[in-house]
């Protein structure tokens, strides 16, 4: 099968090559690709940014999004069966959707919405997992709380506003202008034009703030948050909780805080809390995150496709950070 492998990390440590079809393990099924999507966390595993922590021998097939048909099912799996059309996000460790087959743990697999396409459906994993983590596990979103959700117009960021918005929150956004009405569309109440202004200087008393940029604009972010508010970081700094998540020794989650401690120091001067954020498979969440598109509470926000084939210059194409939703490379 074709795929695009990291045969070293870097900018140019993606290439194309031929593979064998993947093993299926017994809780595994076989799903051949119709259609993956491309998220930052592409570029920062190819980069090799969490090399220390995922441990990843190259070289390893890229890609955290998937949506296609199941072609062979492991021989405990029960409850999905060939010709099944699926989404997910496999779990870490066992990504490789920038390829014409994958096998993936039946765990993090769901049937896809019924009102999406495969294409539409490939959009939707991380980022909805994403959006479902952060609001609900994580900040535990209530209706009439404030929440300001950062770089709108991406594919978390319009996600976010979405389900922030069903839940009954107050949901503020930075964003270019431009994107204005679409992101009021989305459910956007207040869109501060990052051109223009300087959001700090007008947004007061959030409850939470999920910050996708870092650096300076996650430090003006604990500004902006009542007493006891949270800011959650998908940018970094990573902090200890992260090692937690991954079942990394104590020890390993030491140089995190130490990388941490800056902005941890500086919200607890503020009086609030920040936590980093990585996301995690689960196909469980994904089957109620599918009731809700299909209820028309979310739906998938796409720039643009890409054919297999020009999988390399639609990773370019995000790195450039001009995408307006999920760009999609399709295998049909």
């Amino acid at each position: 099968m074709k795929a695009y492998v990291v045969d070293k990390y870097g900018k140019d440590g993606l290439r194309a090559a031929d593979l064998p079809l993947p093993v299926v393990g017994s809780n595994d099924v076989l799903v051949k690709v119709s259609a993956a999507s491309i998220n930052p966390l592409d570029t920062m595993v190819r980069n090799g940014e969490f090399k220390q922590l995922l441990k990843y021998k190259t070289p390893f097939v890229l890609g955290h999004d998937v949506a296609g048909v199941i072609t062979q099912v492991g021989s405990a799996v029960r409850d999905l069966k060939v010709d099944d059309e699926i989404y997910s996000r496999p779990r870490d460790l066992r990504i490789g959707t920038f390829a014409e087959y994958i096998a993936v743990d039946r765990e993090d697999v769901a049937l896809k919405p019924t009102s999406l396409t495969l294409h539409e459906a490939a959009a939707v994993p991380l980022v909805a997992l994403a959006a479902h983590q952060v609001l609900v596990d994580r900040a535990h979103v209530k209706p009439g709380q404030k929440v300001l959700v950062h770089a709108g117009a991406g594919g978390l960021g319009s996600t976010v506003i979405q389900l922030a918005k069903h839940l009954g929150a107050h949901v503020a956004t930075t964003a270019n202008g431009r994107d204005t009405d679409r992101l009021r569309d989305l459910g956007a109440d207040e869109v501060v034009d990052y051109t223009k202004q300087d959001f700090s200087q007008f947004l007061s008393d959030y409850d939470f703030v999920l910050d996708s940029l870092g650096g300076k604009n996650l430090e003006k972010s604990l500004t902006v948050l009542k007493p006891g508010g949270l800011a959650i970081g998908v940018a970094g700094p990573p902090d200890s909780a992260f090692a937690k998540q991954l079942g990394l020794p104590f020890f390993m989650g030491l140089p995190l805080d130490f990388l941490s401690r800056k902005i941890r120091g500086a919200a607890k001067n503020q009086g609030v809390h920040y936590e980093f954020f990585f996301m995690h498979a689960s196909g469980a969440q994904l089957r109620e995150l599918a009731s809700l598109y299909d209820a028309g509470a979310l739906r998938p926000v796409l720039d643009r496709t890409f054919p297999f084939d020009q999988t390399l210059e639609a990773l370019a194409y995000v790195e450039q950070g001009k995408a307006k939703g999920k760009v999609v490379i399709t295998t049909d």
